[in-house]
């Protein structure tokens, strides 16, 4: 049995932080799990930011609607559930996921969620698992599925390397140049392609 875990943002779906970057003028918001490989570290600098400028869930909320998936990203994600199972696994959160999986057909997708004040402050985060998409590939495999996994950041690196067949996509050329051994691609014909082969 193969199941097939793919990340979110820079994959299916544009990165909503640098997206809400754009939107409220906060170019420092544009950091993402690209930049920074310590997710705490980057969320709790984010909420920091946010509390400074007086913004919250609400006006992230505004941002998201008008986001779309990436040109393809639907008929990709559906070619790819029409062959195996597929799970989508997210350091984002339920309060800004729900949007986005409704554009693209109501996946399935395992991530986190926020903390959030009467007022609309975000005041915190609660992570699902630690190391959430490792963790969840490693639970996965021992129950008897084999997993294929495909993600663009630093975050994603460990399920990707778990899985029988990982592969980098629309990733940076530095994360590229460091895991030279890790197949990059940046089509989702190419992507679909090579799934295929692994299955």
């Amino acid at each position: 049995m193969n199941i097939v875990c793919l990340d979110m943002e820079g994959v299916l779906v544009p990165e909503i932080w640098i997206a809400f970057a754009e939107a409220s003028g906060i170019p420092e918001l544009k950091r993402t799990t690209r930049d920074e490989p310590d997710y705490d570290k980057l969320m709790n600098w984010r909420l920091g930011i946010l509390k400074e400028h007086g913004l919250g869930l609400g006006e992230i909320q505004q941002t998201i609607a008008k986001i779309d998936p990436l040109p393809g990203a639907k008929d990709f994600l559906d070619a790819l559930r029409s062959m195996t199972q597929v799970l989508i696994l997210s350091d984002t959160f339920e309060e800004f996921a729900k949007p986005l999986m409704k554009k693209l057909g109501w996946p399935t997708i395992f991530c986190n969620s926020l903390e959030v004040a009467d007022n609309g402050e975000i005041t915190g985060f609660r992570m699902r698992c630690e190391k959430s998409k490792l963790t969840t590939v490693q639970a996965l495999q021992s129950i008897g599925y084999e997993t294929i996994a495909s993600g663009d950041s630093f975050n994603d690196l460990g399920m990707i390397q778990a899985s029988k067949a990982g592969f980098l996509f629309k990733s940076t050329e530095k994360i590229k140049a460091d895991y030279p051994r890790i197949p990059a691609y940046e089509t989702f014909d190419e992507l679909l392609s090579a799934i295929k082969a692994a299955l």
